[in-house]
């Protein structure tokens, strides 16, 4: 008899465990808190205007690929994609702009241009880029078996020196101010992401394995959610579980809010680990390594706060992704900023009505004090409004006229994605740990919880990454590590 799984959540690592679920024989069903499928990989529309929270840049847009691979199994591949020109462009306070093109030889010409000084380091930063754009990183290490590994191997090796340094350490290699404070903000305004990560995304970009699904996050989530019921799986909206039920030391199903049951062989949380932990399971299987994963994450700092705008503006002809340098610091909701970034969505006509468009600005702030403010429905309010101000004042240096040109506002704050995920501490919702995206593509550890047989966890506790499609390949680990538990091949099965 096949066994059962309940999946809580239909993020994506728990609609990827489904998707595997039923291809391998199990029969799955996921309970959702909230009305649609995705979790964090969602988008909403306020007045013909598409406002997305999740999607910057999607890797495995190729067929080429390993990731794209992970796509179609999924039911998220093919389907129509826009590609940019750029990753990332770069604007400072005097309206010079830095665009950091996915071309290499259109970036080398591009940069020379801006500062023929530099010529050495530009022609290291190219070759690293053509270096990295030879080799299907990701795809061959999450998908490939060893032979395909050590195929790959000299290859690889050609890029680990750039493992070390950081995007700011790189950043200090050029003689042009300008590029020295552009280039620590290439990767999500990230000064300490590794330089190796953003030369792996240039070359997935070159290789137009980098794309923007056209109808946002969540369109490209309800594809997922269709694919999974169509080989049988069925997703249960707004059912909230309350509780892991556990005996023997075993998982065996799930008590909802209203106090109903529902029983499986197997359990799988794609929800928040800390909630998991601490509240579904009551603490009970919290050893000294998970209690330092709950612990407060480090640092006040956390991702992100979004401002939405849509705007009576055709931004068609404006960069994809842009950060603005700006002359003087500014304090928003308590934290000091000294650049902006924003996505621009011009590219994609179904965002906004005609001749119209969307502007996402990403700030991060503080938990603790958006926490406080909360207490104050009006303050917390008040602060939002302040800071949608703030962000179009900013706006104005760059698109002038735009102030006068906004017609919808939204501003989802680090506790609205507490509340949206039944989550903790905002956005990204991951153990309080270093990070090891490699060590997760090989490690099984962090999908299983010490003592509590039949239990596994997906997304992005198991991961620690926001990768989309790392945490769809925890899925997908899952269904593996439990059909190798269960003596049976593990198969994919595409409808």
């Amino acid at each position: 008899m096949s066994k059962s799984i309940i999946i809580i959540g239909a993020g994506m690592g728990g609609m990827a465990a489904g998707v595997y679920g039923q291809m391998n024989g199990f029969k799955t069903r996921i309970y959702e808190m909230h009305h649609l499928p995705g979790g964090q990989c969602t988008s909403w529309k306020r007045k013909g205007y598409t406002f997305d929270v999740c999607i910057h840049h999607l890797m495995g847009c190729s067929q080429k690929t390993g990731i794209n691979r992970i796509w179609g199994e999924l039911g998220a591949m093919p389907r129509e994609l826009v590609y940019t020109k750029e990753m990332v462009s770069v604007v400072s306070p005097e309206g010079k702009m830095f665009c950091d093109y996915y071309d290499p030889d259109l970036l080398s010409q591009h940069l020379k241009e801006i500062s023929p000084d530099d010529s050495k380091v530009i022609d290291e930063y190219i070759n690293g880029i053509k270096t990295f754009g030879g080799v299907d990183l990701w795809g061959s290490m999450m998908l490939g078996n060893i032979l395909d590994i050590v195929k790959i191997m000299p290859k690889v090796l050609k890029t680990l020196k750039w493992f070390k340094p950081t995007m700011a350490d790189f950043a200090q290699r050029f003689k042009n101010p300008f590029l020295r404070k552009a280039f620590p903000l290439l990767v999500y305004s990230m000064p300490e992401a590794p330089f190796a990560v953003h030369l792996a995304r240039h070359g997935s970009g070159y290789a137009k394995d980098i794309a923007w699904p056209v109808g946002a996050s969540a369109e490209f989530a309800a594809s997922i959610a269709k694919h999974y019921e169509k080989l049988g799986g069925k997703i249960y909206y707004q059912k909230k579980v309350a509780r892991i039920l556990t005996q023997n030391s075993k998982a065996v199903g799930v008590e909802f809010l209203d106090g109903s049951r529902e029983y499986a062989d197997i359990v799988i949380s794609n929800a928040d680990g800390r909630k998991t932990l601490q509240d579904l399971l009551e603490g009970k299987y919290l050893d000294k390594k998970l209690e330092e994963y709950c612990k407060e994450p480090k640092g006040e700092t956390n991702w992100a706060v979004h401002v939405f705008l849509g705007v009576d503006r055709d931004l068609s002809n404006e960069p994809s992704s842009l950060v603005m340098l700006l002359d003087q610091p500014v304090i928003i909701a308590g934290h000091e900023h000294h650049s902006l970034e924003m996505q621009l969505y011009g590219f994609d006509k179904t965002m906004a009505p005609d001749n119209k468009g969307v502007i996402k600005a990403e700030l991060v702030g503080s938990y603790s004090y958006w926490k406080e403010l909360a207490s104050d429905k009006a303050l917390y309010d008040a602060e939002k409004e302040k800071v949608a101000s703030q962000v179009i004042d900013i706006l104005e240096g760059y698109f002038h006229g735009i102030k006068d040109q906004v017609e919808v506002v939204d501003v989802p704050t680090l506790l609205t994605w507490e509340r949206f995920m039944g989550g903790t501490h905002g956005f990204a919702n991951i153990p309080n740990k270093k990070a090891d995206i490699i060590g997760s593509l090989f490690k099984n550890e962090e999908m299983l919880v010490p003592g509590l047989d039949n239990f596994y966890f997906v997304g992005a506790w198991s991961t620690s990454a926001g990768a989309l499609f790392v945490n769809a390949l925890s899925g997908k680990k899952a269904i593996q590590y439990i059909c190798k538990k269960e003596r049976q091949k593990f198969i994919i099965n595409k409808v």
